[in-house]
């Protein structure tokens, strides 16, 4: 049986300002991939890492697509106890750093919408 789907392109956030959330994501590295108005009133806003992968698109949030969601998505980190200082230090809601034996350090955060995201550290000893 051939693959249907091959690879994780981008996922949506509902965002009520997209250029406000558009520069909170930019101050945490990521890069604007695409910015369009693909129809009239509606603007697409893709971000990704300088490195490539999947992408966040910030769109914009209504009734049908709330903002304010837990997300699911996990960023990940060499360094999650600088990253967690250094999320702090950019403005952003931050949760307690978790430091379980059996799983990598990692923590959440809120951007301005109150949607919230997980970062986790990679290439540690538990990851």
């Amino acid at each position: 049986m051939s693959e249907t789907c091959t690879e994780v392109l981008t996922v949506a956030v509902p965002v009520t300002d997209q250029d406000r959330a558009k520069s909170q994501f930019e101050r945490l590295g990521l890069r604007t991939r695409l910015d369009a108005e693909l129809q009239p009133g509606f603007r697409w806003v893709e971000m990704g890492m300088a490195g490539g992968g999947a992408t966040l698109s910030l769109v914009r949030a209504g009734e049908e697509l709330p903002a304010g969601i837990n997300t699911g998505i996990r960023l990940g980190t060499p360094d999650a106890r600088a990253a967690h200082a250094a999320v702090r230090e950019l403005g952003f809601e931050v949760g307690e750093l978790l430091d379980w034996e059996t799983a990598p350090l990692m923590f959440t955060f809120r951007d301005l919408d109150g949607n919230r995201f997980y970062i986790t550290e990679v290439g540690s000893q538990n990851s």
